[in-house]
């Protein structure tokens, strides 16, 4: 299987790189991205948006042959939804890490602060204590030292989905910063930023508790995951 890994805000696909030997040694074909604007801090990224991420993301699947799967962490997951809504018949499944579905019209977060019309890696003191859970200080270092700016219209932009048949892709969310028992609940309370995930009809959960970043703070563990939830 053809097994696209799409990171997160601030990040390459040198991020993916402690989770993907775990993925090729079960037999997969893995292609870890860089999005638009995030080859060098002194990339341009004027200009960037959601779509332009999406878009990339989509030109993989088409240059692929048969069914791929989708791995989006954070920010990714929105690319992923929207590669899953713009080619739901070549998608076999997304696996969303610490993330889920976007619904359309929403952005994947607008509140996060634009320095000279882009968003630099904020200070740690941004994020919540559960978004740094393992987050050691070697690890913040080694995060920082390779952040990358994002685009500012990546995380403000509405996204745009047309396909319903994207609610037949079956789904994968390994859950990590909350137990999927919160995600569930959060479903069944018609939770405004879980509604599109509750309209995928075949929905997978796995518990990997640590916090936003598996691949930096439990790499074995969260390649471990992707692989069983490919099977």
């Amino acid at each position: 299987m053809d097994v696209i890994l799409i990171p997160g805000f601030w990040l390459d696909a040198s991020s993916w790189q402690q989770v993907t030997p775990l993925i090729e040694e079960a037999g997969h074909r893995v292609h870890p991205i860089t999005l638009p604007g995030r080859e060098s801090v002194d990339a341009d990224r004027s200009g960037i948006g959601l779509r332009d991420h999406v878009d990339a993301v989509v030109r993989v699947v088409d240059g692929l042959e048969g069914e791929v799967v989708l791995v989006g962490h954070s920010g990714g997951g929105a690319v992923a939804h929207g590669v899953a809504d713009a080619r739901p018949h070549r998608i076999a499944r997304v696996v969303y890490v610490d993330a889920g579905p976007l619904g359309h019209g929403d952005a994947i977060n607008d509140e996060l602060p634009v320095v000279d019309g882009e968003i630099p890696l904020p200070d740690w003191s941004e994020f919540e204590d559960a978004d740094l859970v393992d987050l050691d200080d070697d690890l913040r270092a080694a995060f920082r030292a390779r952040a990358v700016p994002e685009a500012t219209g990546v995380a403000f932009d509405p996204i745009e989905l047309h396909d319903e048949r994207r609610y037949d892709v079956p789904v994968t969310i390994i859950a990590c910063e909350f137990p999927s028992s919160a995600i569930t609940e959060w479903i069944a309370a018609d939770s405004p930023f879980t509604r599109e995930l509750a309209r995928v009809k075949h929905v997978d959960y796995v518990d990997l508790p640590t916090g936003h970043w598996p691949q930096f703070t439990k790499p074995v563990q969260l390649g471990q995951a992707i692989t069983a939830a490919i099977r």
